[in-house]
């Protein structure tokens, strides 16, 4: 693998430039600076940062669309994600390894070059209706966001949610964008009847920081003033405290939480950092190019917290760290949680209403 510190790493609007080999590469490539980019990249970009490259969007069709999860530590067990890559651009994402199995790069590629799953109402609709199907409640948006700025043109999300709607399923979103307002109507009418919950991630109330961790989701004060809109319009709200960054956004542990339940969040959750794969180069990178300070500072706590390894994937593990750090985090969580009066467990979805595709209209006779 190339050295990152010779690639052209900042862009303004991304989380990272650097084009990173995937770990299934056959070939190895080098960066070599012949001079004509350097002047090309000092020409255009004033500020220090290289214009951002454009976002390219490929359309795929695809057969099966449910994403079934066997992980003890997540709540769910059937997930959809109607993209496949994330033009947020967030450094840490868990999710950025999935484009290797594309043959594209988890560093730039992953923001830049998205899939989005055109027939994804109608393979949904197909896989609700086969008769070995058992209702249980649906997460949407847990590898890549289902409001991504894409969603604004494609409405494939949107799409999704209006044959859950019909089916009368369970669902919950998990979101960083303030697009999930447009389609209240049919979030505020399923959560009425307790079959809809949405959980907004809120990293950090430093909106300098947040241009940088996270360059194309919605700013802080918008999520939780999304936070606001879907409370008040009756839509148990989750605010994801996540990641917990050590020495980053881990400070603001208690801020975040308060404004959290001041805006009208039912529930706080949280996960520690996470550095599978090809992510933790990305994130190393990263804190060398914004918080070289703070670096050394922050791996360190971060191995205190993965058992002195950058990461370690065991279940029970895996989301909240291990140790003397992660009991610390826990007590601090817990503690601010109830001082500020919120929940630390989601509420329950009610999956008894369930109508299989094509029952729905007969169940209206009844």
């Amino acid at each position: 693998m190339a050295n990152p510190s010779s690639h052209p790493l900042v862009f303004k609007g991304r989380g990272t430039g650097w084009r990173l080999a995937h770990r299934f590469e056959s070939s190895e490539r080098e960066w070599f600076d012949d001079g004509w980019d350097s002047l090309a990249q000092a020409d255009s970009a004033a500020d220090g940062a290289a214009p951002a490259p454009r976002t390219e969007v490929s359309e795929e069709r695809v057969r099966s669309l449910l994403s079934p999860n066997d992980s003890p530590d997540i709540p769910f067990e059937w997930s959809i994600n109607p993209y496949r890559g994330c033009e947020h651009g967030c450094i840490y994402c868990y999710a950025r390894p999935t484009h290797s199995y594309l043959n594209l790069s988890p560093g730039l590629d992953f923001e830049t070059k998205l899939v989005a799953k055109v027939n994804a109402a109608e393979v949904l609709a197909r896989e609700l209706a086969r008769p070995a199907y058992r209702v249980s409640p649906i997460n949407i948006g847990s590898a890549t966001d289902a409001y991504q700025p894409i969603e604004r043109r494609l409405g494939l999300t949107r799409s999704v949610l209006e044959v859950l709607h019909r089916c009368r399923h369970p669902y919950t979103i998990v979101t960083k964008s303030s697009g999930v307002e447009r389609d209240l109507d049919l979030i505020a009418a399923d959560a009425a009847e307790g079959r809809a919950m949405v959980f907004v991630s809120v990293t950090t109330m430093d909106a300098a920081l947040c241009r940088r961790l996270e360059p194309r989701a919605a700013a802080p004060h918008r999520r939780l003033q999304t936070v606001r809109t879907l409370a008040r319009a009756g839509v148990p709200v989750g605010v994801n405290v996540a990641p917990i960054i050590p020495f980053l956004n881990e400070p603001e542990i208690e801020r975040l939480i308060d404004a959290a339940a001041d805006a009208g969040a039912a529930s706080i959750h949280y996960t520690v950092l996470r550095l599978p794969w090809e992510v933790n180069p990305l994130f190393q990178q990263w804190l060398q190019a914004h918080v070289p300070g703070r670096a050394g500072r922050i791996m360190a706590r971060v191995r205190d917290l993965r058992g002195g390894r950058d990461y370690r994937a065991e279940f029970g593990s895996r989301m909240k760290g291990e140790g003397l750090w992660a009991q610390l985090i826990a007590q601090r969580v817990d503690k601010a949680c109830a001082r500020a009066g919120v929940a630390r467990r989601a509420p329950l979805l009610d999956t008894t209403a369930f109508r299989p595709p094509g029952d729905e209209r007969q169940a209206e006779l009844f």
